[in-house]
């Protein structure tokens, strides 16, 4: 089986996330989305909360699973039996670290590809930080996030929802 690692902090996952596992079943037979603790980014999401917002978010795939991971990515890729890891590109500034990142995860384990996907148009503009800044100050992020982390963000930035929404 040809399993695909789609690592992350998903702080929070979006659908441009939900876009590329989507798009990566059609190469991949299965999907593990490997959520990374990420402590230097201060999360808004603590990782049992991420880990709860993804499982439900990907409930509808059959062919993906969602896992904590810590340590070297590679490491972990090969322990899961990945044979690629999956990154997106949606602006021509993430080409520049991504493509040293997977050039270290190539020296670190030739083995393991690294395969670019480029987010559908609609959300190459969306990352979790433009979320979550939306969010914090009471915008609309409704539809660039699944339903359950819609809800998630209200509450952990105590947004009454609009009763026309």
């Amino acid at each position: 089986m040809k399993t695909g690692i789609y690592p992350g902090t998903f702080d929070p996952i979006t659908n441009g996330h939900l876009d590329l596992v989507q798009r990566g079943l059609s190469i991949f037979e299965e999907i593990i989305i490997a959520v990374a603790p990420s402590p230097k980014k201060q999360p808004l999401f603590t990782l049992e909360e991420r880990l709860r917002l993804i499982r439900e978010s990907v409930k509808a795939y059959k062919n993906v699973r969602v896992e904590a991971f810590n340590g070297l990515l590679v490491e972990y890729a090969r322990s899961r039996g990945g044979v690629a890891i999956i990154r997106g590109l949606r602006a021509v500034s993430d080409f520049e670290y991504e493509l040293q990142m997977a050039l270290m995860n190539r020296r670190l384990d030739m083995t393991v590809e690294t395969v670019f996907m480029m987010p559908s148009e609609e959300y190459s503009f969306l990352t979790s930080t433009i979320v979550k800044e939306a969010a914090s100050f009471g915008g609309s992020v409704k539809g660039l996030v699944p339903e359950v982390v819609l809800k998630a963000l209200n509450e952990k930035f105590r947004v009454v929802p609009d009763i026309a929404e």
